[in-house]
């Protein structure tokens, strides 16, 4: 590594007071963020905090609202991610972006295969010996000819490093890419990443591992809420000091619920599994109660909704709907009284070109025809019956979703699901994207349908809003539940420690 005083004065990578606002919402609000040659820059966060955003606009995906980006003290325009390539900055996806049916050695090169002879042809020979240099190089021993699709996910990462480190890459940006891997590859992932800032790259990792945090960064710098919160030296923190610095909000403004007595459970989820996913997933929920489920970015939460309500596939366990036993599809989740607000409304929820009033009625058919035959004044009246009790914003039933803000989509999706007369209903991220009104108005609806004895299962990254609505609290790390905890133990500090560090902290 660079002396720290070198380091200071000569940022590889800077972003200066960057803004960006998407929607009316704030993404991001005045930033710093600053990447030095020979460091390994860790950028920690809650789910929302802004840490996409800044990736993105480092890449050349998004261009800042206000504020500038500077290379080597210089500031640059990066219009697209190919400008970002041109000035030397990479990114290893999560889920690596490699052509699966190409080798290993094209996919290193892609776009810039070496070339022999007249006319011009790809030299093969060449690009797979070069390919298998940068391979060594990163300590790697891979078969530049091998098909990339035949390769683990740990692989085909190795992949993307070595077309970084043949583009000469200066800065390396890796977005959570230890989600899927196991310990050992993990530990190799590390050692490259290790052997690249020592070789002068700039590496920023975003990752919720505290234990990983700890181990690998050298410097540690912490956003909440789209704004910059701290950047210290790893040696600065412990996990509970980054914890405080990621919640470090209060919760007491968050909607507060009353609760009441609870009835009899309408929702068992027994010894629930989906191979490779999740495991051993117990939960209940009672009529008139919020049970919230809490944790990171792939701790598996909406993997176990989707399982409950049928659309995946279990490997184990069972799940019951007021009394109905063994509910494996969404026809007999539906049929037992179960309905699903999916957390892509604009992909899973709504039929953004079809009218509010067919989005409304399609899980219930049956009920606006006549014969076979669809009755279209019925199909209206049920729509403008469900958008007057959520206080839906539409000129007419007839509009479309795409023509409404979030918060009014999120409405037809509940109007959706709540005109099928559920008994019990899984939330997941219900105010994700919407703006502050609509979240209170959503936060409210919810509060009435448990009041009047709906069972609710609550996904939510939004700390304090999980916080406040739920009656017990589960949280969710790397496909386990890793604790059980009640509305009065429920505190900002044990959620996150539950979702982030490594030990188990199960409460009764």
């Amino acid at each position: 590594m660079l002396d720290p005083q070198t380091r200071r004065a000569a940022p590889v990578l800077e972003a200066r007071d960057v803004s960006k606002v998407f929607g009316g919402t704030v993404a991001l609000d005045h930033v710093d963020l600053s990447l030095y040659a020979g460091e390994i820059h860790a950028l920690m966060g809650e789910n929302g905090a802004g840490k996409s955003t800044v990736t993105r606009i480092l890449c050349g995906v998004h261009r800042p609202d206000t504020g500038v980006l500077l290379i080597d003290g210089e500031p640059v325009e990066l219009h697209s991610p190919a400008a970002a390539q041109e000035r030397d900055i990479a990114i290893l996806h999560q889920e690596p972006s490699l052509f699966g049916d190409l080798d290993v050695a094209e996919n290193v090169f892609v776009g810039r295969q070496p070339k022999h002879g007249r006319p011009p042809r790809i030299d093969r020979r060449r690009m797979r010996a070069e390919a298998a240099r940068l391979l060594g190089e990163l300590g790697v021993e891979l078969d530049p000819g091998a098909r990339v699709a035949d390769l683990s996910l740990a692989e085909a990462q190795m992949v993307e490093m070595a077309s970084a480190l043949s583009r000469d890459a200066r800065v390396l940006i890796v977005d959570e890419p230890t989600a899927a891997l196991t310990p050992g590859e993990v530990a190799d992932l590390f050692r490259v990443l290790r052997g690249l800032r020592d070789r002068g790259v700039a590496v920023l990792f975003i990752g919720h591992r505290l234990e990983e945090i700890l181990a690998l960064a050298d410097r540690v710098t912490v956003l909440r809420d789209g704004r910059f919160v701290d950047s210290q030296p790893v040696g600065f923190y412990d996990e509970a000091s980054i914890i405080r610095a990621m919640v470090g909000r209060a919760v007491e403004g968050a909607y507060v619920r009353e609760r009441g007595e609870l009835g009899e459970v309408l929702l068992a989820v027994r010894g629930l599994a989906r191979a490779g996913v999740f495991s051993d997933v117990d939960l209940e929920v009672r009529a008139g109660e919020i049970v919230g489920l809490a944790g990171l970015v792939g701790a598996g939460r909406t993997e176990v909704a989707r399982t409950i309500f049928g659309i995946d596939k279990r490997s184990a366990g069972s799940v019951e709907i007021a009394g109905e036993r063994d509910v494996a599809t969404p026809q007999k989740a539906m049929r037992a009284g179960l309905g699903f607000v999916p957390e892509d409304r604009q992909h899973e929820g709504v039929a953004v070109e079809l009218p509010i009033s067919a989005n409304v009625a399609l899980p219930i058919l049956g009920r606006v025809s006549s014969r076979g035959w669809l009755r279209p004044g019925r199909e209206r009246r049920l729509a403008r019956e469900w958008g007057e009790r959520l206080r839906l914003k539409a000129r007419d039933v007839s509009q479309a979703p795409r023509e409404l803000s979030g918060g009014n989509q999120q409405k037809v999706v509940l109007a959706k699901w709540l005109a099928t007369d559920p008994r019990v209903l899984i939330l997941d991220e219900p105010t994700r994207g919407v703006d502050v009104g609509a979240k209170v108005e959503i936060h409210r609806l919810v509060d009435e349908l448990a009041r009047r004895g709906m069972a609710i299962l609550l996904i939510s990254s939004d700390l304090p809003e999980v916080l406040a609505l739920s009656d017990r609290l589960l949280v969710m790390r790397e496909g386990r539940v890793t604790a059980q905890l009640g509305h009065a133990e429920a505190t900002p500090e044990r959620v996150m420690q539950a979702a982030a560090a490594e030990v188990e902290a199960v409460v009764a």
